[in-house]
């Protein structure tokens, strides 16, 4: 009695919160699916303008790319920039303040393309946002703790209350009616994926919470880093902004070499970021320094030679939330367990309104 009492109350749990967030669930899965592969489609649909023809000449330099930027561009500014170092054939990427994206030839600076975000940084911000701010940030960050819970609550359900019954929790009747094998559908297949969609749900959380990252510090006995702080003399001639990036990326690139991409990105209150990503198979290699964007002064260093537990976490998180991790049979399965999440609030929708209905007659 005690235990149809509990599982009961688990039901209602269940059903309640599907029905709350089965929606913004749908929208995250979709766009997760697509996002899994977003490498593979960025080679196959834009190799028009990403890349170039190969040439025996070495790269002509930031400070012109940012030239040309600037003389395109005179009243925009940067924001973020892109270097594949290890395809000296691909474009380099710049995105302005302002939104606009330019690509541009790494042998002579000229423009490749201008344009706006991709149709795929748009499901990226479907993806995190709803394309609502930070109103739609927290409303996906929440959903996405409720769905957590949804996951344990439906496994509690799935368990079956007799071993005998075991097997037929696992399988999905495929001859049975449409109401049964709608209920199997949204039973059997959340059980085989809900260890995946465990898995990738908190990792998303990591990036939103920071009571995951405290989380993750005390399991592994450490605290993720900031970086080694750097005391630096003031210069003093600031050079202009082209002159200055490409300073600060040269001298990384030799003091530091083997990157096979490289990326500035401005942050808050007046702070650039220089993170160069080396070849890696699991805990992703990467090196961070920050600098004061106006003058160019190195602040602080982070170098994956220095990495802790809670630091690998970190560096490991994004390609196990994107199932990056392990390569393509991972992406697969991640592929596969965010098409099973999509249709969980849509079969869950059917078994609730089908008993619904048949409440409705008896009543």
């Amino acid at each position: 009695m005690k235990n149809r009492k509990f599982k009961n109350t688990i039901r209602n749990i269940h059903l309640w919160l599907g029905l709350a967030t089965g929606l913004v669930v749908f929208v995250i899965s979709v766009t997760g699916a697509l996002y899994i592969f977003e490498e593979e489609i960025r080679d196959c649909t834009q190799k028009d303008f990403r890349y170039v023809g190969l040439q025996e000449k070495p790269f002509i330099g930031l400070d012109k790319v940012i030239s040309g930027f600037e003389k395109l561009s005179p009243k925009d500014e940067l924001r973020l920039i892109r270097i594949e170092d290890a395809l000296p054939n691909a474009t380099v990427e710049l995105t302005s303040k302002k939104g606009k994206v330019y690509y541009f030839n790494p042998y002579d600076a000229t423009l490749v393309k201008k344009g706006g975000e991709d149709w795929l940084q748009v499901v990226e911000h479907l993806h995190t946002s709803l394309l609502l701010g930070k109103t739609g940030k927290f409303i996906i960050e929440w959903s996405v703790v409720i769905f957590v819970l949804m996951l344990i609550t439906g496994l509690i359900l799935w368990f079956p209350g007799q071993m005998r019954l075991l097997k037929q929790s696992l399988t999905i009747k495929r001859k049975a009616s449409f109401k049964r094998l709608n209920y199997d559908l949204h039973n059997v297949l959340g059980f085989y994926a809900s260890v995946v969609l465990l898995i990738t749900a908190l990792s998303g959380l990591y990036f939103a919470f920071k009571e995951v990252k405290n989380a993750a510090s005390f399991f592994t006995g450490s605290k993720l880093g900031q970086g080694k702080a750097i005391v630096s003399a003031k210069p003093t001639h600031i050079d202009s902004v082209p002159v200055r990036y490409n300073k600060i990326y040269t001298e990384a690139k030799i003091k530091y070499p083997g990157a096979i991409s490289t990326s500035f990105s401005l942050r808050g209150k007046g702070e650039l970021r220089l993170r160069m990503v080396y070849p890696y198979r699991w805990a992703r290699k990467q090196n961070t320094f920050f600098y004061e964007e106006a003058t160019g002064t190195m602040t602080r260093a982070k170098l994956y030679k220095d990495f802790n537990g809670a630091d690998l976490i970190e560096a490991t998180n994004y390609d196990l939330h994107t199932g990056r991790l392990l390569g393509l049979p991972n992406k697969i399965l991640s592929l596969l367990a965010a098409l099973v999440a999509a249709s969980l609030p849509v079969t869950g929708f059917i078994i609730w309104w089908k008993k619904r209905k048949k409440h409705k007659k008896k009543s």
